[in-house]
């Protein structure tokens, strides 16, 4: 077997094996298919037997392949965490953090400008993706830590919970919704909704809730961002429920938000690491200033 190979097939080797797709894999890398293939070809030929089963719709490891992607993520989690120790002794630092799209634009202008106060020499660098995405990033060290919504099926994991966050009604101005003093969800359940695509686990929360309630939104629209499901409430094509952090920084007059009376919808935010990998102490702080953060954000 010949060992002349690059580290950077390691990276690529992941990414197909992750993506089962050479072309999905080729996008998230910002490489061109072919040298993809062959960079993956050339592995093979060095360990003279194929690493994927080529399917129709997928690619999929071989046992081979298995026992190769197992030791990759070894050798990868352990360089990251070598530049992540030596980093440490210097003065300056940097912090990568994921987050979900629902939680971004909210809690994150607040956090990053009263830490960029307090630690000015800790540069914070923001990963915005879906949950999925997310929790493999943090799994395979490409961040320090992520901030999104329970549940999180990622094992060997370590998940604290911040604070609970309630959802909130969201009509446009004027909508016969508006006059209710007290609106439950059955009142809604003729009503369209405008809602996140399922990618979004707020999606998730929402559909959560009103099963248990026994109630099936009526969905005309599905989007990704959640301003357009706002606006799009503005415009009267639905009804929708958001986080109550939206609501919050929320200055139009052309929308109203209410809190359902009795069992409230809510979803639970915390904070998702990797127990295994090598905290600096630019992460630790960050993790202390968001739990300082987070108790802004608790009921009362």
């Amino acid at each position: 077997m010949n060992n002349d190979f690059e580290f950077r097939q390691l990276a690529w080797f992941r990414a197909v094996a992750e993506e089962k797709s050479f072309t999905r894999a080729a996008e998230t890398l910002g490489v061109s298919q072919p040298s993809l293939s062959r960079a993956i070809q050339k592995l093979e030929s060095q360990f003279e037997q194929p690493l994927f089963e080529r399917r129709p719709r997928e690619v999929v490891l071989t046992e081979m392949g298995e026992q190769f992607f197992a030791r990759a993520i070894q050798i990868i989690s352990l360089v990251n965490d070598t530049f992540s120790e030596l980093a440490e002794s210097g003065a300056h630092g940097t912090v990568r953090v994921a987050v979900i799209p629902t939680i971004a634009p909210y809690l994150l202008p607040r956090l990053l400008k009263t830490f960029a106060a307090a630690n000015p020499t800790v540069s914070v660098v923001v990963q915005e993706d879906t949950t999925k995405n997310i929790i493999a990033r943090c799994k395979h060290g490409e961040v320090d830590l992520a901030i999104l919504a329970l549940p999180v099926s990622g094992k060997y994991m370590e998940v604290e919970s911040l604070f609970e966050e309630e959802l909130v009604l969201v009509v446009p101005n004027g909508h016969e919704l508006e006059k209710k003093k007290t609106i439950r969800l059955k009142d809604v359940r003729d009503f369209p909704f405008v809602m996140l695509d399922q990618a979004h686990c707020l999606s998730d929360n929402i559909a959560s809730f009103c099963q248990r309630q026994s109630v099936e939104p009526i969905s005309i629209e599905r989007t990704s961002q959640l301003a357009t499901v706002q606006e799009l409430v503005s415009l009267s094509h639905g009804i929708s429920m958001v986080p109550k952090m939206a609501e919050v920084i929320d200055n139009s007059n052309r929308r109203v938000y209410r809190s359902f009376s009795g069992d409230k919808p809510t979803r639970t935010i915390a904070m998702l690491s990797n127990p295994y990998r090598f905290e600096t102490k630019w992460v630790k702080l960050f993790k202390n200033h968001l739990r300082a953060t987070s108790k802004s954000f608790r009921p009362s």
